[in-house]
């Protein structure tokens, strides 16, 4: 879903560290109702929080990149601090695989678009909190305008090209970025873009290759990990809005939750960073669809250009006919007892999970056609890519994977 790079594999962070004590300030600081009063007193009796720093929660014009896992814990917690401004970008519709773990809506917003579910759900909790939604999906044409105006981003993205967009977008205007991933078990958090402070190409230079980190679809995460990284998230935005406290910037707070383990790793500004380094190459926003290898949603990973590929109509079409057909499932052990294509009336199908296959090429036909699939087409397109490399010139992708075959052959195969 979220994806979190290997740090083995990384030379800039150690262990332990120190933040920074630089917090933006709220413009114009507006007075508080009688109804404010009440509706905040536990921060009210805060030291740290006051009516000052209350009114400065009042002022502050946060932007939350996605509405999704991180997002929706973040979202609903800086609403209900009373951060007066709240900004969203989200361009997806609530499907009924979200609801496990994306506790901004709920399941009669199924089908919905992300934003309208989110807006409701705000403005419940807070009335007085102006939530202000963008509709896009966040790319170099639009960054910059949808960032101005807001004085800190909270990235609950979960994509690698939306990340680096995130962070470079940041560095360029100034403002503080909340970073949270999720994968798994294992979440982490940090603050980047504060002056002299590390950003987000400090820790990871370069991306990891298409297709080394399985998305959440591939991988699965914890449905109440999100829930606490993105609090984490929102605890730092507070804290940056009040100034007070530790941020942390400079420091990578790290999860275990099988373990319920925090580790923390040092996180350095790197001068040669390319983003905020001393002399910094990138001077302005890239295609990090191409800087990454893949397209902004995640789903491609197989690099290269387009695999060659079959529909899920044209395949039942060339089955019905009895054509001579290798499938080959390189999903989980777990996924293909939910659904699979092992029909014992049709070709069958052989399971190879996707990290197998380099040592399982004897099971692959070369004397027949061998359609891939997987849960919706983004890991059988690397199988594909990795087979034609092979020489198995006869692979092609299932488009849409077995999600698209359930959608429009077979409406009774269970959907995951």
């Amino acid at each position: 879903m979220y994806g979190i790079p290997d740090m083995s594999t990384t030379t800039r962070s150690t262990e332990t560290g120190a933040g920074r004590d630089d917090r933006p300030a709220g413009e114009g600081l507006p007075d508080l109702t009688p109804s404010e009063v009440h509706r905040y007193s536990r921060h009210l009796r805060l030291p740290e929080v006051g009516p000052e720093g209350q009114r400065r929660l009042r002022a502050a014009r946060v932007l939350v990149v996605g509405a999704g896992g991180l997002g929706s814990p973040a979202a609903l917690y800086l609403a209900a601090a009373g951060v007066g401004r709240l900004g969203l970008v989200d361009h997806d519709r609530v499907e009924v695989t979200n609801l496990q773990r994306q506790i901004l809506h709920d399941t009669g917003a199924v089908g919905e678009q992300k934003l309208a579910s989110a807006r409701r759900r705000l403005e419940a909790i807070d009335p007085g909190v102006e939530v202000v939604t963008h509709d896009a999906r966040l790319d170099s044409d639009n960054a910059l305008e949808i960032l101005d105006g807001y004085d800190l981003v909270v990235d609950g993205s979960d994509n690698f090209p939306t990340r680096y967009l995130v962070n470079d977008a940041c560095v360029l205007t100034g403002l503080p970025l909340v970073y949270g991933a999720v994968h798994r078990f294992d979440g982490q958090a940090s603050v980047f873009a504060l002056e002299d402070g590390p950003c987000y190409r400090c820790l990871f230079r370069d991306p990891p290759p298409p297709g080394a980190v399985p998305s959440c679809e591939e991988a699965g995460v914890l449905g109440v990990l999100p829930g606490i990284i993105g609090s984490i998230q929102a605890a730092e935005a507070l804290k940056l809005i009040l100034g007070e406290g530790r941020s942390l910037s400079g420091r990578l707070l790290r999860l275990d939750a099988r373990e319920m383990r925090f580790r923390e790793i040092e996180v350095r500004r790197d001068p040669d960073c390319p983003a905020c380094g001393d002399d910094p190459s990138v001077t302005e926003l890239i295609d990090y669809e191409e800087f990454c290898g893949m397209d902004a949603s995640g789903n491609d990973g197989s690099g290269g250009g387009r695999v060659p590929h079959v529909d899920v109509e044209s395949l039942r079409r060339r089955i019905e006919e009895g054509e001579s057909l290798q499938l080959l499932d390189v999903r989980q052990p777990y996924e293909w007892e939910i659904c699979n294509l092992d029909d014992p009336d049709g070709p069958g199908a052989d399971l190879v999970p996707l990290g197998q296959l380099p040592n399982a090429l004897d099971r692959v036909r070369d004397d027949r056609p061998v359609v891939v699939y997987c849960r919706s087409g983004g890991r059988s397109g690397r199988a594909v890519r990795f087979l034609q490399e092979r020489g198995y010139d006869n692979a092609m992708n299932l488009e849409g994977g077995i999600l698209a075959w359930a959608r429009e052959i077979d409406p009774d195969m269970p959907e995951y």
